[in-house]
């Protein structure tokens, strides 16, 4: 059995999304981020030295990043499921959202979040990242312009990487100007597995 190392508030929410979208047993593992901080504990340290989350572990297998998670769970577990044939090209366009979600688009959004922390000494940085976010908000929302899904005609692995792009977006109020990726987001969230990952794991605010 799957056991997922789960901090709340966190990337990991979209690991339980796909194992539900699977229906494959797992394990949750709790951790909880200090209410001061908003850090980490240290158990998470205990099971990779990274102390980050998402990890999962499979045997004596243990593997973190999500992008990686979503592929390894759907080639070693997803029994053709949730993934295009590799010899199509929409498996590239699969591989390209796979990288694109934490490679690209969450790096201005991350910024956005820490350098807003810096007050005025932040000041000078505004500018370039809110011209990011929207040079990247923009690309996702034209993509997912006349279409259910990012890649194809059913959901994939590119979804459920993706989904936390347009989840931190609208926690920030970014949201609004993008009303492909927002109703797009609104269907995934509408999703029945979706809701079961949301009642296993807890409260979720970016879920909201």
């Amino acid at each position: 059995m799957l056991k997922v190392h789960h901090l709340n508030e966190s990337r990991s929410q979209r690991i339980l999304w796909l194992l539900e979208e699977l229906s494959l047993p797992y394990e949750i593992v709790f951790h909880t981020r200090d209410a001061k901080t908003r850090l980490a504990p240290p158990s998470l340290t205990d099971v990779h030295p990274l102390g980050k989350s998402p990890v999962i572990q499979d045997g004596d297998l243990t593997v973190i990043e999500s992008g990686a998670i979503i592929d390894y769970v759907i080639r070693r577990h997803g029994g053709g499921r949730l993934a295009p044939d590799p010899a199509s090209a929409d498996y590239d366009r699969y591989q390209q959202w796979l990288h694109y979600a934490e490679g690209s688009a969450m790096l201005p959004l991350m910024l956005n979040m820490y350098v807003g922390r810096l007050g005025e000494a932040g000041a000078p940085l505004h500018p370039r990242i809110q011209s990011e976010i929207a040079n990247h908000l923009a690309f996702v929302d034209q993509s997912l312009a006349g279409r259910q899904f990012f890649v194809g005609d059913g959901l994939t692995g590119a979804d459920i990487q993706m989904s936390f792009v347009p989840e931190v977006a609208k926690a920030m109020g970014k949201l609004a100007d993008y009303p492909h990726m927002a109703a797009w987001i609104e269907r995934m969230h509408a999703r029945p597995a979706w809701k079961t990952a949301l009642d296993k794991s807890g409260p979720y605010a970016l879920g909201a």
